[in-house]
């Protein structure tokens, strides 16, 4: 049985802090600056006994108009709704503020059970802000740290007081009756094991359409959008499944030059980022069809690459493109001249906002992972070894040939093979790219990174050579 756990308060009175503690990890930015969090991030959590579903929530902004602090507010108000019990967070050093009884007045409109933390408690200075919260009407205050982990036990006490037994009695029934015919199924989240979810990072520069993606592709307003270049921080992980399959879906702050990111918010930003491709199985790089292929989008393909991920060009604002089939062509060829390394990456256009192309992205990542995820029998490997070696011999190197050998893929995820010769080192590269784009060509190994080690065989021979 699991509680749903609206994390909520105005900026800066330690809701990212307390939400990565009951995860246990780092896993939202943690700042000083107010108004870090602008997304509402969901993860599992744990106190004492209690399953936790935790939702971290922007700090609440009393705006209601098309701004960025409204469509935050919107985000706040959506978690509360979907709560089953609401932890309201004030600073106890800076006392009750007239945002937090605005907060109050909106927490008493939802009428949720609710749990009041006045946290950075420890020490003598923040009892003056404990005591002043008694004057909100929602019971005894909680003094707690959710930096140093004080007062937990007491959280946990008032949440399990104030959980629904309508609720408690319900879950319980269903999942009895989950139980009862069918053993539960393995865990999803294990290394390796075939159900898990396809994690698929959304990356690219700053206002790219990032965020419209997958709120268009979720069928939901989940994530902040909006003009604003910038507004994604965390690298917010959801859910979802497509045509019976799992993904997580991750959305990402966008990625400038490296020079210009300097502002250390930004680069806590960038870290998430960087940290999402690495556990990506496939990577799609949204850019501005008008400004596709950039330096910066070249450098991020490279980046994909370099990690070993899948990677899926998608090109938004399809929409506004003038001549789409000539676009289309050019934007093929400059992929093909650029970005050598990242050759068979599908290329598909998308207009979020209207939905048109979504299911073709959804194909080429799935057949993007299936690239990244395949393997070829070593018999397979060596008979077209054998055939692509005798119709384009290795060059001689200072009059002595390189003999290849044998070749067999020691890993997937990207595919990895490792060839045999003799004088591995001395192979040159552009023989290596040869039989690496022949290996694509042969084994349909298009949308992934194909690795090729070369390692000097065992020949009792060579010196006789």
């Amino acid at each position: 049985m699991t509680i749903k756990l609206a994390i909520v308060g105005r900026p800066n009175v330690g809701k990212s802090t307390l939400f990565n503690r009951l995860a246990g990890k780092k896993l939202a930015i943690v700042d000083d600056t107010p108004g870090v969090t602008r997304d509402r991030r969901e993860a599992k959590g744990r106190l004492g006994d209690l399953d936790l579903a935790l939702i971290d929530t922007a700090g609440f902004e009393n705006a209601t108009d098309a701004s960025l602090e409204a469509r935050m507010r919107a985000q706040t108000e959506a978690a509360i709704a979907q709560a089953d019990v609401i932890l309201l967070m004030i600073d106890a050093r800076a006392g009750v503020t007239p945002a937090d009884e605005a907060f109050v007045a909106l927490l008493r409109r939802a009428d949720k059970p609710v749990v009041l933390a006045a946290n950075k408690a420890e020490g003598r200075a923040g009892e003056t802000g404990v005591n002043e919260a008694y004057a909100l009407g929602l019971g005894e205050p909680i003094p707690i740290s959710a930096e140093h982990g004080e007062g937990m036990a007491e959280l946990y006490a008032a949440i399990s007081r104030n959980f629904p037994s309508s609720i408690v009695e319900e879950r319980s029934r269903d999942e009895g009756q989950l139980e009862a015919p069918h053993p539960l199924p393995p865990s999803p989240h294990g290394s390796g094991g075939s159900d898990r979810p396809i994690h698929m990072a959304v990356i690219g520069r700053p206002n790219a359409g990032k965020s419209t993606l997958v709120n268009a592709l979720l069928g939901e307003d989940r994530l902040l959008v909006g003009p604003e270049a910038g507004i994604t921080r965390d690298a917010i992980a959801v859910d979802w499944n497509w045509h019976g399959k799992r993904y997580r879906l991750v959305d990402t702050a966008g990625m400038r030059k490296k020079a210009k990111v300097q502002a250390k918010l930004e680069k806590l930003s960038v870290g998430e980022t960087l940290h999402a491709i690495r556990f990506a199985d496939v990577c799609v790089l949204v850019m501005d069809a008008a400004e596709a292929f950039e330096r910066q989008d070249l450098a991020i393909a490279d980046l994909v690459v370099r990690e070993g991920r899948a990677l899926v060009f998608a090109l938004a604002k399809w929409d506004k493109v003038a001549d789409p089939r000539a676009h289309f062509e050019e934007m093929k060829l400059v992929a093909k001249e650029k970005l050598p390394q990242a050759r068979g990456a599908p290329l598909v256009t998308i207009s979020a906002l209207s939905g048109v192309g979504l299911d073709r992205l959804m194909q080429a990542v799935q057949e993007a992972r299936e690239d990244w995820t395949a393997r070829v029998k070593t018999k397979d490997l060596n008979d077209w070894l054998h055939a692509v070696v005798a119709r384009n011999p290795p060059p001689a190197v200072r009059g002595k040939r390189v003999k290849p050998r044998y070749l067999t893929q020691i890993k997937a995820r990207p595919p990895t093979f490792v060839l045999l010769c003799s004088r591995a080192d001395d192979m040159p590269e552009s023989y290596k790219r040869y039989l690496v784009n022949a290996l694509r060509d042969a084994f349909d190994l298009h949308a992934a990174p194909v690795r090729l080690i070369v390692r000097q065989g065992a020949n009792p021979f060579a010196d006789a050579e």
